[in-house]
């Protein structure tokens, strides 16, 4: 892409920027990986987005019960057997990014410890960071990506006002220049009834941040009502194939359902417009069709103007409606032909 991709989410102006998350649907598959970086960029992604971390930085190889998943889509499986199968071989990050930028999309990660910031520096050198909504509280991750100087995406689901509070202040106290709050729910797939989607404009005015939408749903209604709301950045988890049973499958969009994603976001952007009440060119160009006052039937001069010889019909050329009850009773200043649009200056 032309622009920076912080511009662009900065920038009212222009639509909502559209991330699409691979997450661990790559299935440990570095052919699946790069089909689906080219997918999302021919569903009109602006971005692609990994994530970055090994099982080993983000838990325990332990399976005592507070390891357990226990219910929805991974039930009975250890977080470290989960987080191995689902992680992004480090090796893929440099050649997913040629690959991304090759196509003219951005690539992004999101770090899970301090050393996958590195990481991502060396290898994916972003425009922008994401911070999950699982790691808001971890403030020493924060410090450091806030430390990069970037624009930084901050997941809220769980969080409280306190915590998102916290987390602003340790990015923007060590050099990032602007957070984006994304509205999340830390469930998947996520509920529509769950999203509450109206604090999307209270986290914008509360902590004075763009904002934007971190969706788990399989459909794409609540990223669209999302815009309407002010969302600058969407993020949805995407697939090659749903079918084919990747780990975050059933709350992802395979390609047809998030390029409609990417034109209906855009649409939505484009029919908000401005807060100003009136007409647009659009309008302007149809108020030819509103009625106006015409002669019915041929007028002789100093002729009454009366019922029998005006209508008020389409088009709009002539007097206004508002002006017949003024109008008749008078007499004609002229000859007047029926079908001619009636003037102020065809009337003594």
């Amino acid at each position: 892409m032309s622009d920076n991709l912080a511009d662009r989410i900065l920038d009212t102006n222009k639509p909502p920027t559209v991330i699409a998350e691979m997450s661990g649907n790559h299935a440990q598959s570095y052919e699946t990986a790069e089909t689906i970086v080219r997918l999302a960029a021919k569903s009109g992604a602006d971005a692609v987005k990994l994530q970055t971390y090994t099982a080993d930085t983000l838990t325990l190889p332990s399976k005592n019960e507070e390891f357990m998943v226990r219910g929805g889509l991974w039930d009975g499986r250890s977080l470290y057997e989960l987080y191995q199968e689902a992680a992004t071989p480090y090796e893929w990050h440099e050649p997913l990014a040629k690959l991304a930028r090759s196509l003219s999309i951005e690539i992004l990660s999101t770090p899970f410890d301090e050393t996958s910031v590195d990481f991502i520096e060396e290898t994916l050198q972003p425009q922008i960071y994401k911070v999950s909504s699982f790691e808001v509280t971890h403030i020493p991750l924060l410090e450091k990506v806030g430390q990069q100087k970037k624009l930084t995406l901050l997941s809220t689901g769980m969080a409280t006002e306190g915590e998102i509070e916290e987390a602003i202040a340790a990015l923007k106290d060590n050099g990032c220049p602007d957070v984006v709050l994304l509205k999340c729910i830390s469930s998947y797939p996520a509920q529509p009834k769950s999203f509450n989607l109206n604090s999307i404009t209270t986290l914008a005015k509360r902590f004075n941040c763009p904002t934007g939408l971190s969706d788990h749903c399989i459909t794409n209604e609540i990223a669209i009502a999302s815009v309407a709301l002010g969302a600058r950045v969407i993020e949805k988890h995407f697939t090659d194939d749903r079918a084919a049973g990747g780990i975050d499958a059933g709350f992802s969009i395979e390609p047809d359902e998030f390029a409609q994603l990417v034109t209906q976001a855009r649409n939505t952007h484009a029919a908000l417009g401005c807060s100003q009440v009136g007409t647009t060119q659009q309008d302007v160009d149809q108020t030819k069709f509103r009625r106006s006052i015409y002669v019915s039937k041929n007028i002789n001069k100093d002729e009454i103007l009366s019922i029998d010889n005006l209508k008020i019909v389409r088009p709009s050329f002539g007097l206004p409606p508002k002006e017949w009850k003024n109008i008749l009773g008078k007499r004609a200043n002229k000859h007047l032909e029926a079908g001619t649009p009636l003037k102020q200056e065809d009337i003594l």
